[in-house]
């Protein structure tokens, strides 16, 4: 077997018709280019932060104010994007269930790297007020890396930009490192979120 065909995921639980629809191969971690130029890039990562939002019930409800004039998150070089594709932030807040833990992940998957997780609010932590509930989870990084958590039930608009600017100190020290830990350690990331999502008709790796 070559070294390309080791490479390769079965994609398991899909049909031989649907195989050819996903990305079987699987993902790789980013490699640092040299000293100057990875400080120079990280530079502009951190203030170019391109956002893809997925907020559950409460868990929106402080990301909107950002756009408003008051706070205003454009002059810390935030902005909002439509499609995973096209981010490089990914902010989660408040409760996940079994169901969105789903979306969640194939959101983070189809971003291209090196991207980064803002955790936002008590549910992401610890599940919070829904700690005990059957249909949600308790702990986001178990199932994804996240970079930044923002406590709170919910967060106030200030609390979140402070995340914002601890994530963007993180990325200029190079410390912002989730996506390739999320490479490293696929198989305990893909063995927690199969525990949890029993009617997994998504590929392993399905970007």
């Amino acid at each position: 077997m070559s070294d390309k065909e080791k490479d390769r995921l079965e994609n398991k639980g899909l049909s031989l018709d649907e195989r050819p629809l996903f990305c079987d191969k699987r993902p790789k971690s980013y490699k640092p280019l040299n000293k100057y130029w990875e400080k120079f890039l990280n530079w502009a990562r951190a203030n170019s932060l391109w956002l893809l939002a997925y907020g559950t019930g409460c868990g929106a409800i402080e990301l909107r104010p950002l756009m408003t004039s008051r706070f205003d998150m454009y002059r810390w070089g935030i902005a909002p994007r439509p499609t995973p594709r096209q981010a490089g932030v990914f902010i989660i807040g408040g409760y996940l269930s079994i169901k969105t833990l789903k979306r969640v992940i194939r959101s983070y998957e189809q971003m291209q790297g090196p991207k980064f997780v803002i955790g936002l609010g008590s549910c992401t932590i610890n599940g919070g007020m829904y700690w005990d509930s059957y249909n949600t989870i308790n702990r986001l990084d178990h199932y994804i890396p996240v970079d930044v958590y923002v406590t709170g039930c919910m967060p106030r608009p200030e609390a979140i930009i402070a995340g914002f600017n601890k994530l963007k100190e993180l990325i200029k020290q190079g410390k912002a490192d989730g996506d390739n830990e999320y490479v490293k350690n696929l198989e305990w990331y893909k063995k927690n979120q199969k525990q949890i999502i029993k009617d997994w008709d998504m590929p392993d790796y399905n970007w």
